[in-house]
C-alpha cells in the first residue's frame, strides 16, 4: 500500500535533496526547500492555503502560523501540498542548473532605474526596480520573438509579458516556468498561440477566447454589471444590467430582481433571462440611483 503523506513528513523526500517535511509547533504541515518555508494553513469551508516564508532561523518544530506571510494559492488536500512543495524543489534545482547570473545594474527601464539585473543568457536580462521590473532583449534576440508578440523596444514586463520571452527561449527557463508561461499565453494571447503552434484552443483552454465567445453569444442580452442584496424584496438580488454588459455614457441600464439562490456572477457575468427575471422599478439599494442609472 502506498504510504500516506503523514507517514513521510519526518523524512527527506527521495530524489529531492534539500527538501524536508514536518509539523509546526501549532500542528501545521510544513516543509522546507532551500531557504523557502511552506505551510498548509486552514482556510474557509474546509480548504487550505499554501503559505510561504523566507529563511526562518528556528527549527521546523518551533515554527508557527505567524511566521508565514506569503500566499501561493489554495490546496485541496495534503497530497496537493506535497506535490506543490516538490514542484518548487524541482524548479529551484533546475534554476540553479541554468546558471543565471545576478549583476549590479543602474540601467534605465520603463519602470524606473534598475536596482539589479539577472542575466539569463547573452542578450536576455531581467531587471528589478523599486516598483516593477521585466526583461530586456537585445535587438538580435528580440527579432526572434514572433511578430504578433514582439515589443518594439525589447522590453517585456514581469507580470505577464515575461511569458513571451519564455516561449521564445524555452531552454532558458525551468519546466515550472514554462508551464506557467504556456497557461498565460493561451489565456491572454490565444490568437498568437494558435498561429505560432498551429493549433486551435478548445473551449476552456483560453480565458480571452472564452470571453470573446461569451460576448458574441450574448451581445444582445442583458448582462449584470452591478448587483446587491435587496432589503426591499427579501430573497432577491437587485441587479443593474446593460445590453451585452457594455458600460459608458449613453448605455441603457435596467434594474432586475433575481432570486438570491439563483444569482451567481459567473466567469463573465450573469445573463438576465427576461422570462424569469422581472424588471424592477421599486426602491433601490444602489446609492445615487436616479433617472434610470447608477451614479
Amino acid at each position: 500500500m502506498k504510504p500516506s503523506f503523514l507517514a513521510c513528513i519526518d523524512s527527506d523526500a527521495p530524489g529531492f535533496p534539500g527538501v524536508s517535511f514536518g509539523r509546526s509547533a501549532d500542528g501545521l504541515l510544513v516543509a522546507l526547500v532551500g531557504d523557502t518555508a511552506f505551510a498548509m494553513a486552514p482556510a474557509r469551508d474546509g480548504r487550505h492555503n499554501l503559505v510561504t516564508a523566507w529563511r526562518i532561523s528556528r527549527p521546523m518544530g518551533e515554527w508557527t502560523r505567524g511566521d508565514f506571510c506569503g500566499h501561493s494559492g489554495v490546496l485541496a488536500d495534503e497530497a496537493a501540498f506535497r506535490a506543490r512543495v516538490l514542484e518548487s524543489a524541482e524548479h529551484q534545482r533546475e534554476r540553479k542548473m541554468l546558471g543565471r547570473v545576478e549583476v549590479p545594474s543602474h540601467a534605465h527601464t520603463p519602470w524606473g532605474a534598475s536596482q539589479g539585473a539577472t542575466v539569463y543568457a547573452e542578450g536576455v536580462t531581467t531587471h528589478s526596480t523599486a516598483g516593477h521590473g521585466g526583461f530586456k532583449l537585445s535587438a538580435e534576440r528580440n527579432r526572434k520573438v514572433h511578430p504578433m508578440l514582439r515589443s518594439k523596444g525589447g522590453w517585456y514586463e514581469e507580470d505577464a509579458e515575461w511569458t513571451i520571452v519564455a516561449i521564445t527561449f524555452p531552454h532558458l527557463f525551468t519546466a515550472f516556468e514554462r508551464r506557467g508561461a504556456e497557461r498565460t499565453i493561451k489565456n491572454s494571447w490565444p490568437d498568437a498561440w494558435e498561429t505560432i503552434f498551429g493549433t486551435l484552443l478548445a473551449p476552456g483552454e483560453s480565458y480571452e477566447k472564452d470571453r470573446r465567445t461569451f460576448q458574441q453569444t450574448h451581445a444582445s442580452d442583458w448582462i449584470v454589471i452591478s448587483a446587491i442584496t435587496s432589503s426591499h424584496s427579501k430573497g432577491f438580488v437587485e441587479c443593474v444590467a446593460t445590453p451585452g454588459g457594455r458600460r459608458g455614457a449613453g448605455t441603457e441600464e435596467r434594474r432586475f430582481l433575481v432570486p438570491s439562490a439563483e444569482y451567481e456572477a459567473g466567469r463573465f457575468g450573469f445573463v438576465i433571462n427576461p422570462n424569469r427575471h422581472q424588471v424592477y422599478g421599486g426602491p433601490s439599494e444602489f446609492v445615487g440611483w436616479q433617472a434610470g442609472r447608477v451614479t
